[in-house]
């Protein structure tokens, strides 16, 4: 594909409407990461996430700038909530971030999460790894929010930092298990605000009652204030330390390994439904469908059918 090879050069133009075929055509996005799957693999993943107007942007730009500082390029996915009704996002970050639109080694672009319950957009693991294949250094994933569904971001991030400020004491109490399990590093940002040592003191206190952190990785606690810059070196430096973590535990591997089995087992379930819904309006399975909604056959024995007699075999072998 013409737009893959411009994109494996470094073509921004070509980024930019790969990642609206991957967000739009599911079929199409099947071929094109097949093709774009075997350049992937080299950028440092950063995952950014915490409650809304924790200051997540104010560190993502300040990210940039020591990443731009070291001469790597930057690519950066925010990922916006989507209005429940519209389905249209919030896309504010060249607002937050407009100090990088004029550089060349720096890509933003916005996603709307358009319901997704992880926080994440439905393609983002798809938008990283084109990302990953145009050459970017570093890529940074800000998400919508924070909670226990939020766990998608430990799929795709090498290194997941969660931001909360003083204020997210209470927060903090109602996601203990759910933080835990999403955070390599605890940024406690607007550290100049009252609470900020006491929040510190306190995730210090839930990580040493986990024995041991995540995995075996003791999360460190960081005090910065984003908006000037403080602190940012000490963030920069346990994303270093997780990293030569992440590359001597052998259990990592086999995380990784256990998150490529599932999305395979995703992808495929994806493609069935989709056999499955095309079937159910016009094909083989609308008699079934139509019997159950009418209320003349329940919904088991129908489905006991459809899977002994063959008629799903049929559908997915059909070209859709």
């Amino acid at each position: 594909m013409e737009l893959v090879q411009s994109l494996i050069q470094g073509d921004r133009k070509a980024l930019s409407r790969l990642v609206s075929l991957v967000e739009s055509d599911p079929r199409k996005m099947i071929q094109i990461m097949r093709e774009v799957f075997p350049h992937t693999g080299k950028a440092l993943l950063i995952g950014i996430t915490g409650p809304p107007g924790a200051g997540k942007s104010s560190l993502v730009d300040k990210l940039i700038q020591h990443f731009r500082k070291e001469k790597k390029e930057v690519g950066v996915i925010a990922i916006d909530p989507s209005s429940p009704f519209s389905g249209g996002a919030i896309l504010g970050d060249r607002i937050r971030m407009q100090s990088h639109a004029t550089d060349k080694g720096v890509f933003i672009r916005s996603l709307g999460s358009r319901g997704s319950h992880g926080g994440l957009s439905k393609a983002t693991k798809e938008i990283v790894r084109l990302y990953d294949a145009a050459g970017f250094d570093v890529i940074i994933i800000e998400t919508v929010g924070v909670g226990q569904t939020e766990l998608d971001i430990m799929e795709i991030a090498d290194t997941t930092l969660v931001v909360l400020v003083p204020e997210s004491g209470d927060t903090v109490q109602t996601m203990k298990a759910g933080l835990m399990e999403i955070a390599d590093i605890f940024v406690v940002n607007k550290a100049d605000r009252d609470g900020a040592e006491l929040l510190a003191s306190e995730l210090k206190e839930m990580i040493h009652f986990t024995a041991g952190g995540k995995g075996g990785w003791v999360q460190p606690v960081v005090l910065t204030k984003a908006n000037v810059g403080e602190g940012i070196n000490n963030v920069i430096r346990e994303i270093n330390e997780n990293a030569k973590f992440r590359d001597r535990n052998s259990a990592e591997l086999k995380r990784k390994g256990n998150i490529r089995r599932a999305e395979l087992l995703e992808i495929l379930l994806d493609e069935v439904r989709g056999k499955i819904e095309s079937s159910s309006d016009s094909g083989d399975l609308k008699p079934y469908f139509d019997n159950v909604e009418k209320g003349e056959r329940d919904p088991y024995s129908a489905s006991i059918e459809v899977l002994s007699t063959g008629i799903l075999a049929k559908v997915l072998n059909s070209e859709t």
